[in-house]
């Protein structure tokens, strides 16, 4: 059996063993992860199809397949037009979201995450280099912005940056620790501040650009 047939087949077990059993029903991102070749996005030799994070050095992960699925899924629900992906790494969610249609950047501040699988497979999204927690203003106003990672708070500053009943879609990490429980949430700007809807329970990792720095105690 040939290497592509066999990425083709575990790609398929992905989607029916760990995807579509788990609440993800939005078709748009079961097509996508079907074809999207998910080990193209990660580092050689990685279990790209196996139900984990992949580590990627530094803090950052590939996050599962399945918890990729259902942020898709979640950023995808009112149909956004405008998307904007913070933390995207090699771009495999952002590649997921561009394939519904959306017109997708994808924000990144480490140049070392890329593979060009992005650019490859994904060649309508916009990559942009720059810091993290700022966002990326230029691109706005967006429908949704979506956090590719674990966060203890939104940034206020993101919210000037969404259209009109635009959301943020975030995992809000449950403590200081690297890696944890957290909610993914579903986030609508008030001002500068934000109401978050929760949509599910998951195990996340904190991104590094976001960690809150030590508090000092005596």
């Amino acid at each position: 059996m040939t290497q592509p047939a066999t990425q083709d087949i575990a790609r398929n077990h992905m989607v029916d063993g760990q995807v579509r059993p788990n609440q993800v029903s939005d078709q748009r991102v079961i097509d996508a992860m079907r074809v999207l070749p998910r080990e193209a996005f990660a580092p050689a030799g990685a279990l790209a199809y196996a139900d984990t994070d992949i580590e990627l050095g530094g803090g950052r992960f590939l996050m599962s397949p399945l918890l990729a699925a259902r942020l898709a899924q979640l950023a995808l629900a009112r149909n956004p037009a405008e998307v904007l992906v913070v933390g995207a790494g090699s771009g495999y969610l952002a590649a997921l979201l561009a394939s519904a249609g959306a017109r997708v950047v994808a924000l990144e501040e480490e140049t070392r995450l890329q593979t060009g699988a992005l650019a490859q497979y994904a060649p309508q999204v916009e990559a942009v280099c720059g810091p993290l927690a700022a966002g990326y203003p230029a691109g706005g106003p967006y429908d949704v912005i979506v956090i590719e990672g674990a966060v203890p708070a939104i940034p206020e500053s993101f919210a000037a940056q969404l259209a009109p009943s635009g959301r943020v879609v975030a995992i809000l990490a449950d403590g200081d620790e690297p890696a944890g429980l957290g909610r993914a949430v579903s986030a609508e700007a008030l001002g500068r501040k934000f109401v978050a809807v929760q949509a599910f329970d998951c195990t996340a990792r904190v991104l590094p650009a976001f960690r809150r720095a030590p508090a000092f105690s005596l």
